[in-house]
């Protein structure tokens, strides 16, 4: 039987569930994200004015100018220019179900 205290049993310590490794440390400062961010937010703010102004050419113009800039973020990081991918193993609850080794059959043919 366990030691009994006056708080109550003693129990062990409960697991610490650490990533496999450090995420890189820049928090997003690349030029991907900074271009994505800014084209984004300006588009945004063009597309507002459009709204506001009841002048559907600018708001259209402006959720252009936004999704131009996903795109060219997009881009920018596929040429290196944005957050560098992890290395080391990944954790198994982040892949997909189609990856992983131990999904079971069926769960690879839906994916």
């Amino acid at each position: 039987m366990p030691e009994q205290h006056q708080d109550g049993p003693t129990r062990a310590p409960a697991p610490v569930h650490l990533p496999p490794a450090t995420p890189p440390r820049n928090h997003g400062h690349t030029v991907a994200a900074w271009v994505t961010v800014s084209a984004v937010l300006v588009g945004a703010v063009v597309a507002a004015a459009g709204v506001v102004a009841a002048q559907p050419w600018l708001a259209w113009t402006g959720l252009g100018v936004a999704v131009l800039g996903l795109v060219v973020g997009g881009v920018l990081r596929k040429a290196g220019l944005g957050q560098p991918a992890p290395s080391g193993p990944t954790r198994s609850g982040d892949d997909v179900a189609g990856s992983r080794a131990d999904a079971r059959p069926d769960e690879k043919e839906q994916a």
